[in-house]
């Protein structure tokens, strides 16, 4: 047998010993996660992600580190909150909503950025090149909600089919998704004839004006789109509807289980197990740019029987049927 050079033999030793070395390097590496959205606090999704990612072997206090930063449902606040995670270098940042993910993207073209749930196209509003390739440094998944602005219609006139004024709250603040869930509500009840009033919202002071206004105008059922501060005012805006008698549909399933009448949205505890994976690849070496952007195509009915029971309400058996989530049956 013929002797191996000795640099061959040098370089070979270096080839097996480098995925070695990047082992222990990444063994011994804690990782730090940005977590930026507008609520007021931790919520199920975001259990769900710190779930996921003990599955994919990262540890609180061990191997992982998770920077929280809540608005509060004061969107004023995101671009403070961006910079201190940008002052931390943090390895990663998640956000919730394309507000938080456009202002985590003013804030750094360098540190990759996932969407655990942007509530509009992102291409449209300039924060990704394309769902395939985005090409810079935010991935992640899209929850287009205003895209069920019509079916949420529909299903709520099952449940008060003679109404004819639907009014629909949304708050006026941040950027991108409440427009897009006016519009397509305003183009679903033209053909019903459903006279639609729009009831906007600046700030949480203006809550109570805007049911004493739907109430004024008459409106018979309620549409809530939960973005920016109205997710962090859920439960004053559950009070309020039940209050004015107002059959609600919501566009958070966490809203019915909180006590509203019901909601049809995105399963957005599956969504945010999907966001622990994207982490997990760009930990491991994979770049946003290259990571195809995902739509969410998985919606859940969730209907709340003891509300509907508390607002003189009968359901309709065909609805409680195609119901995922029953909830006081």
């Amino acid at each position: 047998m013929s002797a191996i050079p000795y640099a061959a033999l040098i370089m070979a030793l270096a080839v097996l010993a480098a995925p070695l070395a990047v082992t222990a390097q990444q063994a011994g590496k804690v990782y730090r996660i940005g977590f930026m959205t507008p609520r007021l606090g931790i919520e199920p999704q975001d259990e769900a992600f710190r779930q996921a990612l003990r599955e994919l072997g990262y540890v609180e206090g061990q191997n992982l580190v998770i920077e929280w930063r809540h608005a509060k449902g004061d969107t004023a606040q995101f671009p403070g909150l961006a910079a201190e995670l940008v002052r931390l270098n943090v390895d990663c940042i998640v956000t919730l909503g394309v507000h938080a993910t456009r202002v985590a993207k003013q804030a750094t073209a360098t540190i990759p950025i996932v969407m655990g749930a942007a509530d509009d196209d992102p291409v449209r509003l300039g924060l990704i090149a394309s769902f395939a390739r985005p090409g810079g440094n935010v991935t992640g998944i899209v929850n287009v909600g205003h895209e069920l602005a019509g079916k949420r219609l529909q299903l709520l006139m099952e449940v008060v089919p003679q109404a004819s004024r639907v009014a629909i709250l949304w708050p006026s603040t941040g950027s991108g998704g409440p427009g897009g869930h006016l519009r397509e509500t305003q183009a679903a009840a033209r053909p019903l004839g459903i006279q639609l009033q729009s009831l906007e919202v600046r700030n949480p002071d203006g809550l109570e004006h805007a049911f004493n206004s739907a109430v004024k105008g008459r409106a018979e059922a309620l549409i809530v789109v939960g973005t920016d501060f109205i997710n962090s005012h859920r439960a004053r805006i559950i009070d309020l509807a039940a209050r004015t008698r107002l059959p609600a549909i919501y566009s958070f399933s966490i809203w019915a289980h909180q006590g509203g009448l019901m909601s049809y949205a995105a399963d957005s505890v599956a969504q945010f197990r999907r966001a622990a994976s994207y982490v997990d690849r760009i930990f491991k070496g994979a770049k946003p740019a290259d990571l195809p952007v995902e739509q969410t195509r998985t919606f859940e009915l969730v209907v709340n029987l003891k509300t509907a029971r508390a607002l003189g309400l009968t359901l309709p058996p065909s609805l409680l049927a195609r119901a995922d989530r029953v909830i006081g049956d």
